[in-house]
């Protein structure tokens, strides 16, 4: 199962490498089609303590890590690796659509 991936800004740093991350979504409201915003708290397991209030980070879904932790946020390490998944998986699509369209050239 593929992993959520969430950006949010740290809201506190009070606990050991935990972090609270605020996540803004905006949606229209189905009916009165005004766009609404609303968001949300998730606490994220920061191993290195890296993360400071204020900052903007991207936390990504994890097997649970304590009562209420089931987030980690996202090092560059990490990042980079999910750019190239994508990457990868976008250049197979394009293979396989021009195999597609070339079978039915034909």
């Amino acid at each position: 199962m593929p992993k959520r991936i969430l950006q949010g800004t740290v809201t506190s740093t009070a606990n050991a490498q935990t972090v609270t991350v605020s996540v803004e979504r905006r949606f229209k409201h189905p009916v009165l089609q005004k766009t609404i915003k609303k968001s949300k708290k998730y606490r994220a397991h920061d191993e290195g303590e890296a993360a400071t209030v204020g900052q903007s980070v991207m936390i990504r879904e994890c097997a649970p890590k304590s009562k209420t932790k089931r987030w980690e946020v996202m090092t560059p390490e990490m990042i980079e690796e999910q750019k190239a998944h994508h990457a990868e998986l976008a250049r197979l699509d394009r293979e396989r659509a021009e195999a597609q369209k070339a079978e039915t050239a034909e």
